[in-house]
């Protein structure tokens, strides 16, 4: 009689078993799919929601089929952080478990983006004369010769550069000491408390990599990651690594026949995020001292463009272009193909040395971003263009250019003869699959996506409520009215603090830290006082504390137990329709007979409400209220796509039930304390 063959399932069990935790059948339901779509090679999307335990879900199939099928899978997530979670704490249980039922030990790397690591060239002044911070800088030109330009703002947009943050020194001082010592270069392994400048001043792009004539190519941190993740079954990586591959571009992903997206509801953004090129007098003016550095005969034309295109700028107002402004049309006609015979002239060098190789990566960087400029391009709708001077109007402005969909880049690059794995909390919008599958690209592919849906092994209708402020005044574009400022105040009075306040807008929130800290006794945070990270910490440690912020509060905070009992959001998160690239989605639904409101503006707020309302249960145990102070969600008929979108808690439009609801889980946390 045969030997049965371990299944998915007993490796799961082994890895509960050894976390010390019990079977959840969600979690058994998703693993045995996911194995299922590998070995098929399907498509396969999965909610599974909070408490499901999905990264075991997919970590368990993804290491047995790499075992046993002699492959590689990549598993991509949202963030660096989610990526460190993974590599730190669930792979390594994940990997012991398949040891413990397989005899063999999968080998698990991770591969981040090149600005993560430390280049040693650099570390020990490499960069010297070539051209530090290429793409990064302001002061490529002159402050003067800006001035004499017309260029408005330059001099003080230089002046801030310039001046360093609090500590900026000793940071350097640590950073480089650390570096030095460092055994993977990796910027996860930094001391603590390093911002992006200091980091910068040890780390570069992949443009400005040069390649092969590096001395420290050998010891390069990322050679050495890219190789770890060549011999490796399962590669850890982030989106931003995926959306270059579906831009066309070089990473240095290996190849692999199976992919998991985790944390799927965020892949749009950052795909899109990555496939965005930007335009400025800076950049053209580190493209000429490249060249020159080089002795390339287009650097004197780059010069004179980079002094044009700094006039151009200053006549143009922020926004979005339906047509390429004609200054940047006459840049694109002198600047192409001088670039073009620039890299051709580059390439018949007898030999490559690290000046031709950063010049090479500013040319082309440049060239790629002015292609994308292409008049049919914007003027078809397929790639937006915009003008921006951040939130400073005497920032140097910057042209930035971006692709309107990221589907059929998706489809075509990343889809194609593949098996795929999708898998986030929030999968689901208004009840269905449909509206992310659509934005992905993913429900063109062939063979056609599996959908499932694993639940939560948490009981929402009975461990939470979902408060509907149906009395109260829909908000308008200013402040709320003193109405809702008296709802937010019993609110948490009745919570007795314990709250995470979500936002519209900064403004907002100070506004709630200002409100609640003279009507109430509580601790009051406010976001911008300190990191997220410390905000969240001193919450975690105080739970009277309470929490006000924005947009970032509303994905990947945990905040388990009493800690928070009270999520609180002022409106509905609808995004901004002066927004360049929603403005321009808006316009195509319209185009092609759909309504823009429920397809964009609706679906964006459904997705952030699901993510926001999922702050309040992150334990079985947990217990609390969701208080949407925005009656529109129970009064206008588009409520219910969002309200079906959320985790499905108990509703309630009376005031009165919810506060006393909150007192009496308040005095039970306090009778069991």
């Amino acid at each position: 009689m045969s030997e049965t063959k371990p299944t998915c399932e007993d490796i799961l069990e082994a890895a509960v078993v050894a976390l010390g935790g019990t079977k959840r059948s969600g979690q058994v339901v998703m693993a045995r799919a996911i194995a299922e779509a590998f070995t098929q090679g399907e498509h396969l999307a999965v909610q599974a929601g909070t408490g499901t335990g999905k990264s075991l879900g997919y970590l368990i199939p993804a290491l047995q089929y790499a075992a046993t099928e002699d492959t590689r899978v990549v598993v991509s997530t949202a963030t660096l952080a989610l990526q460190h979670q993974i590599i730190a704490k669930d792979a390594p249980l994940a990997v012991a478990a398949v040891k413990k039922v397989l005899g063999e030990s999968p080998r698990v790397e991770v591969l981040k983006g090149w600005q993560n690591y430390v280049c040693l060239h650099k570390l020990n002044g490499g960069y010297e004369g070539l051209g530090e911070d290429l793409f990064a800088a302001a002061d490529m030109i002159a402050p003067e010769e800006m001035a004499e330009a017309g260029g408005k703002g330059a001099q003080s947009a230089c002046d801030r550069r310039a001046r360093r943050p609090r500590g900026y020194a000793a940071q350097t001082k640590r950073l480089y000491e650390w570096a030095r010592e460092t055994d993977t270069g990796d910027r996860d392994e930094a001391p603590a408390g390093i911002t992006n400048r200091a980091w910068r001043q040890v780390s570069l792009s992949s443009l400005e990599c040069v390649g092969d004539t590096c001395p420290f190519r050998d010891q390069c941190f990322q050679v050495q990651a890219r190789q770890r993740a060549a011999g490796a079954q399962v590669v850890v990586t982030n989106h931003a690594m995926l959306g270059l591959a579906a831009a066309g571009r070089a990473t240095p992903l290996p190849e692999y026949d199976a992919l998991v997206v985790d944390e799927a509801h965020d892949l749009v953004e950052r795909v899109r995020s990555q496939a965005t090129t930007e335009l400025s007098a800076s950049l053209v003016a580190s493209a000429s001292k490249a060249a020159g550095r080089v002795g390339l005969e287009c650097a004197e034309r780059l010069a004179d463009q980079a002094l044009a295109l700094q006039i151009g700028f200053s006549h143009l107002e922020d926004g979005r272009f339906k047509v390429v402004p004609s200054a940047i049309a006459e840049c694109r006609t002198v600047l192409i193909p001088a670039l073009k015979q620039g890299l051709a002239d580059l390439a018949n060098k007898k030999e490559e040395t690290p000046k031709t190789a950063v010049a090479k990566g500013v040319l082309s960087s440049l060239l790629e971003t002015l292609e994308a400029m292409n008049p049919d391009r914007v003027e078809s709708g397929q790639n937006v263009l915009w003008l921006t001077r951040g939130y400073e109007r005497d920032q140097e402005p910057r042209l930035y250019v971006a692709p309107l969909k990221v589907a059929d880049k998706l489809a075509a690059r990343i889809w194609a003869d593949t098996a795929v794995v999708m898998t986030s909390a929030t999968l689901k919008l208004g009840g269905s699959f449909e509206p992310v599958l659509h934005q992905v690209g993913l429900n063109r592919a062939v063979p056609a996506p599996k959908t499932l849906d694993v639940g939560s092994p948490f009981q929402p209708a009975k461990q939470g409520i979902l408060y509907l402020a149906k009395d109260l005044p829909a908000p308008g574009r200013g402040e709320h009215p003193e109405v809702f400022w008296n709802r937010l105040v019993a609110l948490v009075q009745a919570s007795r603090g314990g709250a995470l306040g979500l936002f519209s807008s900064r403004s907002m929130a100070e506004k709630a830290g200002e409100v609640l800290r003279e009507r109430t006794d509580w601790p009051i945070l406010v976001q911008g006082e300190d990191s997220v990270a410390a905000l969240v910490r001193e919450m975690r440690e105080d739970s009277s504390a309470c929490l006000m912020g924005t947009l970032s509060l509303w994905q990947g905070v945990d905040l388990p137990g009493a800690t928070c009992r009270l999520v609180v959001i002022d409106r509905l998160p609808f995004p901004v329709p002066s927004d360049p690239l929603i403005e321009a989605r808006c316009e195509a639904v319209r185009q092609a007979g759909r309504s823009d409101f429920m397809e964009v503006s609706v679906t964006h707020a459904a997705l952030l409400m699901a993510q926001g309302a999922g702050r309040l249960l992150r334990s079985g145990s947990d217990r609390g209220v969701v208080a949407v102070l925005d009656s529109r969600l129970a009064t206008k008929s588009y409520g219910r796509f969002i309200i079906t979108s959320m985790p499905p808690l108990w509703p309630s439009t009376d005031a009165s039930v919810v506060l006393g609801a909150l007192g009496r889980l308040v005095e039970g946390l306090e009778a069991e304390a």
